[in-house]
Parts: C-alpha cells; structure tokens; sequence
C-alpha cells in the first residue's frame, strides 16, 4: 500500500511566495524598461496599454480563477496559471512590436490573475487564523522587496543585457514554484463535482473588462470610446444578471457578497485600494514639483510606505489574539485618513519628512486593514467558498486601484484646469520625468501645489469613507481548524 502523501508546508509557502514575486515584480520592472522597449518598438501613443491591459485582464480574471479553484482544486488551476504567465513572459520577450506586446501582456495578466487569489487561498487552506497572520506577513514582504528591487533589476538588465530579459526572468522562478507546488502540495481527493458556468465567466470577463476600459479611457478625455465601453459593458452587465440567476452553479455567487462581513470587507478595501493610488500617483509629483525635491527623494518618500505595509502586517499578526480582526482592520482603515492629513497639511515649503512620514502611516495601515480583511472573510466561508471569497476582496482592491485612478486624475484636471489651463497633466508627467517644470517654473510650482492640494482632500475624503465602511464589519471569532488535512 503506498503510504500517504504529505503537505510540507514550509516549501509550499516557498512556493507561493515565489510565485507572488513574479506578479508583484511586474510592474516596477516594467515601468522602468519602457522607455528603451518604446524606442526599440515604437507605439509611443498606446504603450500605456503595456500596464492598462495586464492590469484589465488581471482583475477580470481573478473572480473567475477562484470559482475554479473551489470547482477543481488549488493545485490544477494555479499550475494552468503559472503555466500561461510564463508562455505569456516568453512572447513578451520576443515581442516585436507595441501591439505584440499589448497582447502579449493581456495574456499574461490572465495568469496573474490565477496566481495571487489562488496562492492566497492555499495560505488560508494550509493554516488557521492564528498562523496565517504572520505568512501573510512574509507575503507582504515580498510586495515590499519587489517594489524597490523592481526598479533596480530593470536598470540593471537594460543597461547590461537586452529588454527582453526584463520578461523571461520570471521563466526560472515559475519552474521552480511550479515544481514545489507538484511535488509538496497534496490536497487530497476532492469531494464534488460541479458545472463551470463558462457562459457566465465570459459575461463576467466582458463586463469588467468594459468597465476598466471606460475608466482607464476616461481618465485620458477619450469620451467616444468611453460611451462605447460603457454600452458595451451595460450590455454585458444585464445578460450576465440573467444567466446567474438561471445557472445551477454561478461565478458571481451574490449570496456570498451579501453577507455584511465580506460586503463591509471589501467595500473597505476597494476605497482603500483608491486612497492608495491617490498616493502613489501624486505624492511624488508634489514632492518633485512643488517641494523642489530630486526624483529619489520623491522615490524615498513613496519607499516608506511600502516598507510600512509589511510592518503593519506583522504587528497584526503578532496581536491577533489580543485585539481580533475586526479592531485590527478598523485600526488599520483609522490609519488611512490620519496618514491622509499630513499631505492636506503639505505646502511649498514644507520638509519631504512629512510627506514621508504620512507615506508610512497610510503603509502602515494598509498592512493591518489588508490582512486582517482578507483573514476575517477567509475565517467565515467553508473550503467551497474560499477561493471565490478570496477572489472577491482581490478583485476589490484592483478595481479601487483603477477608479482611484480615474477619480483623482479628474480631481487633478480640474484643478489644472481653474488654473487657467497654463499646464496640463500630460506635460507636467512629461517635464518631471525630464526632470523639470514647464514654462515658468514658479507659477507652474503655484499651479501644481493648487491642483495637487485639491488632490490629496479627495484622497483625505476616500480615506475617511473607508473607515467608516469597516466600522459595519461585524466581529468574526476565531479558531477555525484547518479544513483539507495532508493527503
């Protein structure tokens, strides 16, 4: 008789959180080589797809990802994801022009999609609460990590070797997580079957795609294709209601997201994935324009946040037991608008310390709040539900990223725009990359600080609504045991 299998839990988590770094690598790496990718292929006036589209494809699928998780087990379908984002990587590297390389990374956001739900729903799987606190700590580490050493890795290859090497990278890593995960992860037999309801991932995957697009349209001025969007994704929007309401087993389960404790979770989390945009799109630009500062001080002024993430990650998972999730996530959102003060206290003279200081406050509590959320409605769902619920409050996060950015980008027009429209968003991004101001440097620096400072109260405003919405999370106990046990 062939003896059972086990779980090792320590390499799966190996696994995992090499699997992770290859998503949350992307996007610091990528945006670094850019600029030489663009002069090798040309496309300069669609190359911000190369980052909208991954980011689309990505959030769409991730809902879809982890019902098939919770049809067909983790393993399965985080293995078909690695597998597409490293054939995606691979295109990318051979890429040989700018709509190549869009189509490439649309595929590979596909398989991002895949990776951070469903190793997140292995972590919760494999411990308790009590555990999974500080693994998500780790996780959170590797966010950080990546976020400064993304920048590096991509400067680095570009100066020595070609861009090509920024994508085939992830090749290695990807082999190795996929060979931890076949030969350590064991979920045993699994206990149904049920239908996938492909009519409604594909209305789902239309609808949201719609959606990102009307946004990320929207927040460059192109209103044709805004209205096309949205009538499209209205469309999609009423076949999908009506395909759940008649399919046996639904990829948008609505009983799921009714229940307050998920809804108030990741109500919580989508305005903070808003405030959190707001900031690292704009406080750079200020400590840059207005402040006068170089680009690494601005850098380092951002860098504190995310080294405060895995920081309050950590604290969290060390008072678990003294505070419970709840005061920890609502500790967390109370942190987001206390952050948030300090940039609507910001003016042309003022220390980039305090910038920095809010940077890691806002950290900070997006560590406590992000965690101990995705804990609490992993915590009250049984292992059929996991992945969808987990999912639920991913796909939260990256849909409040995308309306943040379009939110506080208009917030920043108009303010450009009261101004007498002397200067546009699109030639200050321009000019500061160049490492400088348009025209006449002071009056633009009066001008940014005008529009800038009507920026971060929108982001003061999200904040505190944040807070507010996981003051209606509800308490959730603790001690559940580990549901799916060693093969």
């Amino acid at each position: 008789m062939t003896p059972p299998r086990t779980t090792r839990r320590p390499l799966v988590i190996a696994a995992v959180m090499a699997a992770m770094a290859m998503v949350a690598i992307e996007a610091t790496i990528v945006s670094t080589a850019m600029p030489g990718i663009v002069g090798e292929l040309g496309g300069l006036s669609i190359y911000a797809w190369v980052f909208s589209g991954f980011l689309l494809t990505q959030t769409a699928a991730t809902i879809v990802f982890g019902k098939l998780a919770d049809i067909h087990g983790r393993k399965p379908v985080l293995l078909a994801g690695i597998a597409v984002f490293l054939v995606a990587s691979f295109l990318c590297g051979l890429a040989w022009s700018m709509p190549a390389m869009i189509a490439f990374r649309l595929i590979q956001g596909i398989g991002a999609g895949a990776i951070q739900p469903v190793s997140l729903t292995i972590v919760g799987d494999l411990y308790t609460a009590q555990e999974r606190g500080r693994i998500q700590g780790f996780l959170a580490s590797v966010w950080a990590v990546s976020a400064v050493a993304g920048p590096l890795a991509g400067g680095f290859i570009i100066a020595h070797a070609s861009w090509s090497w920024i994508f085939w990278i992830n090749l290695p890593v990807g082999v190795v997580a996929s060979g931890l995960f076949l030969a350590f992860l064991h979920e045993g037999e699994r206990r149904e079957r049920r239908p996938v309801d492909a009519p409604g991932a594909a209305l789902f995957t239309l609808t949201v795609a719609a959606l990102m697009v009307g946004l990320t349209e929207a927040g460059e001025g192109r209103w044709s294709i805004v209205g096309i969007a949205a009538g499209i994704g209205v469309v999609a929007a009423l076949l999908l209601a009506v395909q759940e309401r008649r399919a046996p087993e639904p990829v948008i389960a609505v009983s799921l997201w009714r229940r307050r404790p998920i809804a108030a979770a990741n109500g919580a989390s989508l305005l903070a994935g808003m405030a959190l945009i707001g900031l690292t799109t704009f406080l750079p630009m200020y400590v840059q324009g207005v402040l006068g500062q170089t680009p690494i001080v601005a850098g380092m002024a951002l860098t504190v946040m995310v080294l405060g993430w895995p920081m309050g990650a950590t604290l969290a998972a060390r008072n678990l037991h003294r505070f419970g999730l709840r005061r920890i996530l609502i500790c967390g959102s109370l942190l987001l608008p206390l952050g948030a003060v300090a940039f609507v206290t910001l003016e042309p003279g003022s220390s980039p310390v305090r910038a920095g200081l809010g940077s890691l406050v806002m950290g900070f509590g997006m560590g406590l709040l992000s965690n101990a959320a995705l804990m609490l409605i992993q915590e009250i769902v049984p292992w059929t539900q996991r992945g969808s619920a987990t999912a639920s409050n991913i796909f939260s996060r990256n849909l409040g990223s995308t309306l943040g950015a379009t939110v506080f980008g208009a917030v920043l027009n108009h303010g450009l725009a009261a101004a007498g429209g002397t200067v546009t968003a699109d030639s200050l991004q321009q000019a500061l990359a160049a490492g400088g101001l348009p025209g006449d440097a002071e009056t633009v620096r009066l001008v940014l600080q005008h529009a800038l400072h009507q920026t971060f109260w929108a982001v003061l405003l999200i904040s505190g609504l944040a807070f507010a919405t996981a003051l209606l999370v509800p308490h959730v106990a603790l001690g559940r045991a580990r549901e799916v046990p060693a093969e």
